[in-house]
């Protein structure tokens, strides 16, 4: 018995992790199509059409809507128990055309923004009216040599810095920018002196270049200790002991910015599915969801009686059109028996 259908913009990536062949999780299967997770080449997942595609299908067609893994492990009532094994199935190569488009993935459960905040800004927020304020966001206004010569001999810092949550964010992110350094110097002596206190704090990247926002970061760290001395810090932690939104070695936005506003965190609800990445010899390469159309063949090796028994079975359930796979449209051209 043979099948033929004939596909129309069937998706060929997944944006969910884990298996259509496992039960849900409690929470559902994690979304990995924010721009966030598709850094990571693992969460750009292409998908060609499989013999659990097939069997999907199948299952389908004669009205059986359970998850494949259901059916399967159903064996008393699965249709197909003892023929899936002899199935054969040809995604025929001259019909495929592929194209690669720009869509707009959402995402239902909803994440947040790095770089937005929502409400008030609330600039009278202890952190910046305390006596210690001046010397311990002053680090942010000191010149990197400087910065560098405060961790060295813990001088005393004198600059003059705006005390509010929006001038703060402003200066973290210029000195994000700032380009990596050499490991020599200043900037060696530094790193030295941090390592004695923050000693599994790296500050290189993979060139062994020396990454400012993480020495500017940790000297903020140390300046927090150093305060402790002659100021109450308890107001500059969190209840873990760090400073909101800021970490050693670098900061988030919206981490930072949500102690100092009266809403929550900016939610995001979808975003374009795209990954660019940047391959050595080629440059920056950009992938977008790939769609399909084309024709996939489905060969039942079965005695004619019980393909005429499938065929029926097919007809009964009236299946117009379906998925093939993800989104897309499907739809039987043509039953040979």
């Amino acid at each position: 018995m043979k099948i033929i259908i004939e596909y129309d913009s069937t998706w060929r990536n997944s944006f969910l992790d884990g298996s259509n062949n496992e039960p849900l999780p409690k929470k559902g299967r994690k979304f990995i199509g924010s721009m966030t997770s598709l850094r990571k080449p693992e969460n750009f997942k292409k998908h060609e059409l499989t013999l659990d595609t097939v069997m999907g299908v199948l299952n389908r067609l004669i009205g059986d809507q359970r998850k494949l893994y259901q059916a399967r492990n159903d064996a008393d009532n699965y249709f197909f128990k003892d023929l899936e094994s002899s199935i054969t199935f040809d995604d025929v190569e001259r019909k495929k055309i592929l194209t690669e488009e720009m869509t707009y993935i959402r995402n239902i459960s909803g994440s947040t923004d790095q770089n937005s905040f929502t409400g008030i800004v609330k600039s009278d927020d202890v952190m910046f009216t305390s006596d210690y304020s001046p010397e311990f966001w002053g680090i942010l206004a000191l010149e990197f040599d400087e910065v560098c010569q405060f961790i060295i001999e813990d001088t005393m810092v004198e600059t003059d810095v705006e005390l509010n949550p929006l001038a703060i964010i402003r200066r973290l992110e210029l000195l994000n920018k700032e380009k990596a350094i050499e490991n020599e110097g200043l900037s060696h002596y530094a790193m030295t002196e941090l390592h004695k206190t923050f000693p599994d704090i790296s500050y290189q990247n993979n060139k062994e270049l020396i990454m400012p926002i993480s020495i500017y970061c940790s000297a903020l760290y140390l300046q927090l200790i150093r305060l402790e001395q002659k100021y109450d810090m308890d107001s500059a932690k969190t209840k873990a002991g760090g400073i909101s939104g800021i970490s050693k070695r670098g900061f988030t936005k919206k981490d930072f910015m949500n102690r100092f506003t009266s809403g929550e965190k900016k939610k995001i609800w979808g975003n374009p599915y795209i990954r660019k990445e940047r391959i050595k010899g080629i440059g920056e390469v950009t992938s977008l969801m790939t769609k399909a159309s084309g024709s996939l063949e489905i060969e039942i090796p079965m005695e004619r009686k019980e393909g005429r028994e499938l065929e029926t079975m097919i007809k009964n359930a009236g299946v117009s059109s379906f998925y093939l796979g993800k989104k897309g449209l499907a739809h039987i051209s043509k039953i040979r028996v």
